[in-house]
């Protein structure tokens, strides 16, 4: 079976994100840390786990880069340590008969960037689709790359005409 790591850092650990991606707990993390940075013990409250496994999952999810942290003072007591998810995390994973195929957006790797716009789920998923045929040999799948590509272009210069119309107006 092939393993294919489509991912723009090679300091990246494919493994960590799968791991991290694959735990309820750190998931359930994730999810409250969208709404809003939290500390420790407000997430250990909200999901009724303890702090030590709470500090665990943190560490784990920041070491691979999903989760920052900055400390903060409070008003009474000694400054708290709050947890952000500041990126938006993107994983594609796309398993078929003679491959495994990991896919993570450069968004997370690179937060400084500028956000990219990545295609729907569908149309990536066809994209690493017709990238899979053709590194199997499928030559045919050559000619739906290309038809793809010209679609791409026809959007692009739909929506570049329909900006440059709304600029002339305003």
């Amino acid at each position: 079976m092939e393993y294919n790591q489509n991912q723009h850092d090679d300091d990246v650990d494919m493994e960590a994100i799968l791991d991290v991606m694959g735990c309820k707990t750190r998931r359930d993390i994730m999810d409250l840390l969208r709404e809003e940075p939290r500390f420790v013990s407000e997430i250990s409250q909200e999901l009724q786990i303890g702090q030590k496994a709470i500090i665990e999952h943190l560490r784990a999810m920041e070491d691979v880069g999903i989760l920052t942290s900055s400390t903060k003072k409070v008003v009474r007591g000694r400054p708290r340590k709050y947890y952000d998810m500041p990126n938006d995390v993107n994983v594609h994973i796309t398993i078929t008969k003679h491959s495994f195929n990991v896919a993570i957006s450069e968004d997370m790797l690179n937060p400084q960037n500028d956000i990219k716009q990545l295609p729907s789920g569908d149309e990536w998923s066809k994209l690493l689709d017709i990238e899979k045929r053709i590194d199997q040999g499928h030559t045919e799948a050559i000619e739906e790359l290309k038809a793809q590509i010209r679609l791409y272009d026809n959007l692009k210069e739909r929506a570049e005409y329909i900006l440059e119309r709304t600029y002339n107006r305003y």
